[in-house]
């Protein structure tokens, strides 16, 4: 296996601004932690913060807050706009 190929894979804090959650896991965007702007996390070391727009705190599939399409009405909607009979 070569050496010095693959990126730092280290901790990371991701936030969702959506909800104002934050975790702590690993990614291989460590290795930008330059560039990123850090945060204290709650054990009191600092990590490089990420703000995401969804993750499982605010995405609609994980919350149950799902919306269901009533497909059965929208075809009869569509066949009385367009004169097809049943």
């Amino acid at each position: 296996m070569k050496s010095n190929i693959h990126p730092t894979y280290d901790y990371v804090v991701f936030r969702d601004r959506s909800s104002n959650t934050a975790f702590l896991t690993r990614s291989t965007l460590a290795a930008k932690a330059a560039s990123l702007p850090s945060i204290e996390w709650e054990d009191g070391n600092t990590y490089p913060l990420v703000d995401v727009e969804v993750s499982s705190y605010s995405h609609p599939f994980y919350t149950g807050r799902n919306v269901v399409l009533d497909t059965a009405g929208q075809v009869q909607k569509f066949n009385r706009r367009y004169g097809r009979g049943d």
